[in-house]
């Protein structure tokens, strides 16, 4: 482990809640020095430490030029940051790769909703699982005879995600007048986000009552059904790493798909992320759709809620690049995704064409994904979550070593020093 002494962090934009406050607290309790840049009242209002905290007024314009100056005069060591996409983030992991300063990437778990992820230089489509095959893979775990972490019976983080981007946004709806220079990543603006952040939770019954009622209509229907999984479209991961330019082209895609080549008692379910708030009516879009190609009585929409029950029963699946193509392929279902993702491997997703895939879809190599599994949970998955105080306690326990080490989670399996992950199951 390098000397924390002689390392200076500097966080930028996280998860919504204390996750990086806290684990800033711990780096410096090990003697690093840590710096916050906040580019909003909602940045500040979780980071603790006043003295460390640097609010930045300029406009994106002005990011590049004020981003090298800081990182030269505070001597920064290590960027932390929640996604690599987002034009702030992007400009400081190029700024970073020019100067040798490592960047340290914090996403959703690959494999959510028990783990977290961690990786350096990239996440998603950057990761470098991008570019890592599955003989590499089972090279670097031939050493390694751990037994599988098994992930906890629950681990409620839901309620507690929505709770802080609500005050999060309502922070920066209230409190931002001093960041006059502001601009959001998304297109839509602070008081849009706010009020819907607002209605899901004013909303979340009503949904609820609905997706439960959807949910048992396929469960009792007696029919082969294939799954859609549905992403958010402003989300980074269908934004910088699909090949669609929005949602509708990908609802477009699936229903002609199915429409041409599922048998005649098939059905299709799109389910929506669980995050899904309203602002594209993708419900009114399926059903158009289905109307359109023949199929409307055949084609379901469910509104959030928990994936495994729908899988247990399902023949296939198709996504984007959704992390819940994780869960498809651990149950040996056949999968098609368009995007890039990091287990878009020929052994475990289908290039078949849709309507093929619908008629006669081909099952992933179990073993095959059962390594990679495997080698994730070795390496950049991190038992915890960022949102409820149990979850982040779990993740504080093991994250702030894993800053420190000299290498990145994949370098560190490769040289025979992985940690023995277990995900110890504790009542708090």
């Amino acid at each position: 482990m390098h000397d924390p002494t002689t390392r200076t962090f500097l966080f930028l934009q996280g998860p919504h809640g204390p996750f990086f406050g806290q684990l800033g607290r711990m780096l410096a309790r090990t003697g690093a020095r840590c710096w916050r840049i906040g580019f909003n009242r909602g940045d500040g209002v979780f980071w603790p430490d006043r003295a460390s905290y640097i609010p930045y007024r300029g406009t994106p314009g002005d990011w590049p030029d004020v981003l090298a100056r800081t990182l030269e005069a505070k001597g920064i060591t290590d960027i932390v940051l929640y996604g690599d996409t987002r034009p702030v983030h992007a400009e400081a992991v190029r700024l970073a790769a020019a100067r040798g300063i490592e960047v340290h990437v914090f996403e959703e778990g690959y494999l959510r909703p028990y783990w977290v992820t961690y990786e350096r230089g990239g996440s998603n489509g950057h990761s470098p699982l991008m570019s890592t095959s599955v003989a590499q893979i089972r090279s670097a775990l031939t050493e390694r005879q751990t037994e599988m972490p098994v992930a906890p019976a629950h681990w409620g983080e839901m309620r507690q995600h929505v709770w802080y981007g609500a005050l999060y946004h309502a922070a920066v709806l209230l409190g931002n007048r001093s960041y006059s220079g502001f601009r959001p990543h998304r297109a839509l603006s602070v008081r849009q986000e706010f009020r819907l952040y607002l209605a899901r939770l004013l909303l979340a019954p009503l949904h609820r009552a609905g997706r439960v009622a959807a949910t048992r209509r396929v469960k009792r229907g007696g029919f082969p059904y294939h799954l859609a999984l549905l992403q958010l479209e402003h989300d980074s991961n269908f934004l910088h790493h699909s090949p669609f330019e929005t949602g509708a082209d990908f609802l477009r895609m699936v229903i002609e798909g199915f429409a041409a080549g599922a048998p005649a008692h098939h059905h299709l379910v799109f389910k929506a992320h669980p995050l899904e708030d309203g602002r594209v009516d993708q419900r009114r879009a399926i059903r158009r759709l289905a109307r359109e190609h023949g199929v409307a009585e055949r084609v379901h929409y469910i509104r959030g809620g928990k994936l495994a029950t729908l899988l247990d029963h399902a023949r296939s699946a198709v996504t984007v690049n959704s992390t819940a193509g994780q869960q498809v392929l651990w149950r040996g279902l056949p999968l098609r995704a368009f995007g890039a993702a990091v287990y878009g491997k020929p052994e475990f997703v289908s290039t078949q064409p849709l309507a093929e895939f619908f008629r006669h879809p081909l099952h992933p190599d179990a073993q095959a994904y059962r390594d990679y599994r495997r080698y994730l949970l070795e390496t950049s998955q991190i038992a915890g979550g960022f949102y409820s105080a149990s979850g982040r306690r779990q993740l504080l326990r093991q994250v702030t070593d894993r800053l420190l080490a000299p290498h990145d989670p994949y370098g560190t399996l490769r040289l025979g020093a992985a940690p023995r992950l277990r995900l110890h199951v504790v009542n708090e």
